[in-house]
């Protein structure tokens, strides 16, 4: 009995180490991938569009600390001329939260036409977001949007799913503990969205017909 319990004890180690060991290599991997693709805003090369990731919107419609940093950034991109078109993506799933009007009558607010800014209601997910601006808006290059703990992964899923992707960090201020936080999920969601653009490439939630970016952005509207 004694020997059978030390051998399932012993398996159990193994296996934990084992997917540790895999869950970090994994991690790495993505990390050293999405890296090597980001850029400072003046070497980045010109692209279809800039494509802002959502965050945190507040009930009253203003964007969270980080989301504001993320549209800033791409604001200062567009006009540097960087692409002709913004992009963004992030949750509109339900009546009472809606990331992507937000960021809209952001970049509005500051200047940028209404064609210039098209809506993604349906970036769900970091993935989702990258699979809808290829299929759905029909970005062949993209330049990404995000804090660097994030944007290392959606530039690694941009390019897994065919995209010509570079990223620029919107990182202008400490956000907090809370980075402690998201640091540890981002291990779990690079692991998790490596097996997903990488082998099994799955169908977002919702798809359609394609809204090309090139077009006039207003057709995203829904207000």
């Amino acid at each position: 009995m004694k020997k059978r319990l030390m051998k399932f004890l012993v398996s159990m180690v193994l296996i934990t180490i084992l997917g540790c060991t895999t869950i970090l290599i994994v991690n790495n991997h993505v990390e050293s991938v999405g890296k090597t693709y980001i850029l400072s805003p003046s070497d980045i090369p010109k692209a279809d569009a800039i494509l802002v990731l959502g965050a945190y919107v507040f009930p009253s419609g203003t964007v969270s600390t980080m989301l504001n940093d993320r549209l800033t950034v791409g604001y200062e991109l567009y006009e540097q001329g960087k692409a002709p078109k913004l992009l963004v993506s992030g949750d509109h799933g339900r009546k009472d939260y809606d990331e992507v009007n937000s960021m809209k009558n952001f970049l509005k607010n500051k200047g940028v036409p209404s064609e210039n800014v098209f809506m993604d209601h349906a970036g769900f997910s970091t993935y989702e977001s990258m699979y809808r601006a290829r299929d759905i808006f029909q970005t062949q290059t993209l330049i990404i949007v995000t804090q660097e703990y994030h944007l290392k992964r959606a530039v690694f899923v941009a390019r897994e799913l065919g995209i010509d992707a570079y990223g620029v960090a919107s990182d202008k201020r400490d956000y907090g503990q809370a980075m402690t936080y998201y640091n540890l999920r981002e291990i779990a969601a690079r692991n998790k969205d490596f097996f997903w653009a990488k082998i099994i490439k799955p169908e977002p939630t919702f798809l359609g017909e394609s809204i090309p970016v090139f077009g006039n952005g207003k057709v995203t509207d829904d207000k």
